[in-house]
């Protein structure tokens, strides 16, 4: 069997080998927050180039950007009836402002200084972006009005997995004001099909997109747009979503603007979001057997170079590896030239694990020869190739994007062969009997019978979305 830098592989162990890509990688530990976790440097600027990428795209389209309370009045919550059932189970709450030394001398919360109002750790903010909105917006002219914000979010969650489901993540929220229904479902949408590109452009990944059904839409909206993604272990991801809200939160919250035509009129909103989950799906749709393997618009070395250095040449094969990174950065290029004092193996490796989508390594034979050897992540050792520096430096910016073409290509082409068509419950249940990794497609109604409930509950799957293509179909997942 051939040497893999992470174990198990995914076909032993795919729960098992995530986590430990997660360490090789080094992304991210486990906090000593029960729940939560310390996302490291490598992992954050992973985070960073995600972030950049998409908030470009959301101030493109006259987006701005705020910042909002990370504690809201439990009040705010409770307004708005269908919210609070939605997140009710999962909220943080803080009753107490003060804590003291127990008899034990532990900290505990002072019994003596409960909270008038306790305050919830935001879930989501539209709530609390609600209220200001109601406040900031008197007149048609305010509108329409477009905030987002960059920030954490908490939730309860009992089964916590990094980049997945933990009890404090990353995400962008938006929240956008329009004056009709009509403004309102057109920017559901825009926001819908942003987050597709995005999806599509930056990470590389193909989504299955659609409407939410009635069962699974998100607490207080009309309709709730989704994209879910297909794992390699054929379960479903959820990676953004957009949501028309309707008059909902602005009759709970007095949304509220003079017309053109003199009368008050009730607002209607939107809401849409992305998270840091993102990270687990780039894991999860292109990781192999040897780690991560990242798209190259998130990759925060798009190359690395490596000299293979001895003693007696190190200092010369370093300049030469610092001198074809600099022509590179001038390119425009996101280069580490790794002169580490680590064996080169384990110098190879470890760009390996982590993904970095070109690998440039260089020893005496190429300085002599003003050459240098180029290695794609994605291809491995059979795309690895011996080339001039100048072919080097015309080459990388196509190279790096046929990486990304090919991987997303790789990717569609994925998605397509775990998709199983069926014309009923029947139909299901053999697939899930079969032990299928993957969506299977079904008509809607067919959901609708109690016989749904069952396979729901033995085999934990649940609706994903509606065929956009035709919206009678319904996709079926176990899911993330």
């Amino acid at each position: 069997m051939a040497k893999t830098a992470v174990t198990p592989t995914r076909e032993e162990n795919f729960s098992e080998w995530y986590q430990n890509v997660i360490t090789a990688a080094e992304l991210a530990e486990n906090s000593p927050s029960a729940g939560c976790m310390t996302v490291k440097p490598y992992g954050w600027a992973i985070w960073e180039l995600m972030q950049a990428e998409l908030d470009k795209r959301i101030k493109e389209v006259g987006v701005q950007n705020c910042q909002f309370p990370t504690l809201i009045p439990v009040d705010f919550l409770s307004r708005e009836a269908q919210h609070v059932e939605g997140f009710a189970k999962e909220s943080m709450i803080v009753t107490h402002h003060r804590l003291k030394m127990g008899a034990d001398k532990k900290l505990i919360a002072d019994p003596d200084s409960v909270l008038a109002e306790p305050y919830i750790m935001r879930p989501t903010s539209e709530t609390i972006i609600g209220e200001a909105m109601s406040r900031w917006i008197q007149s048609y002219r305010d509108l329409p009005m477009k905030l987002n914000q960059w920030c954490s979010v908490f939730r309860w969650e009992m089964r916590a997995r990094m980049f997945l489901r933990s009890r404090e993540f990353f995400w962008q929220e938006g929240h956008n004001v329009f004056a009709t229904e009509e403004e309102a479902r057109e920017d559901a949408m825009k926001m819908h099909g942003i987050y597709n590109e995005y999806m599509k452009d930056v990470l590389a990944i193909n989504s299955i997109v659609g409407e939410k059904t009635p069962e699974e839409r998100f607490a207080g909206a009309d309709n709730t747009y989704t994209r879910e993604q297909i794992m390699q272990d054929g379960k479903a991801l959820q990676v953004g979503t957009s949501h028309y809200l309707g008059q909902h939160f602005s009759k709970s919250f007095d949304i509220k603007y003079l017309g053109a035509d003199g009368q008050l009129h009730y607002a209607h909103t939107t809401s849409w979001g992305t998270t840091s989950r993102m990270i687990g799906s780039v894991i999860m749709s292109h990781g192999d057997d040897d780690g991560l393997v990242l798209p190259v618009r998130i990759a925060p070395y798009q190359a690395v170079i490596i000299p293979i250095v001895r003693d007696e040449n190190a200092e010369a094969l370093n300049e030469y590896a610092e001198m074809i990174g600099e022509e590179l950065r001038e390119r425009g290029i996101r280069v580490m030239v790794d002169v580490s004092d680590v064996q080169t193996s384990d110098k190879i490796w470890k760009w390996i694990r982590r993904g970095a989508p070109l690998r440039i390594e260089v020893g005496m034979r190429e300085k002599d020869a003003f050459s240098a050897t180029v290695t794609r992540r994605d291809l491995g050792k059979v795309s690895q190739r011996t080339m001039p520096l100048t072919e080097l430096y015309n080459s990388v910016p196509g190279l790096l994007e046929t990486i990304h073409e090919d991987m997303l290509a790789k990717n569609e082409a994925m998605c397509k062969s775990m998709i199983a068509e069926v014309s009923d419950l029947e139909g299901l249940k053999a697939k899930l009997e079969a032990d299928w990794k993957g969506f299977v497609r079904l008509p809607y109604d067919a959901t609708l019978a109690p016989g749904f409930d069952v396979l729901m509950e033995k085999y934990r799957i649940s609706r994903r979305c509606l065929d956009e293509a035709d919206p009678k179909f319904v996709f079926v997942a176990k899911c993330y």
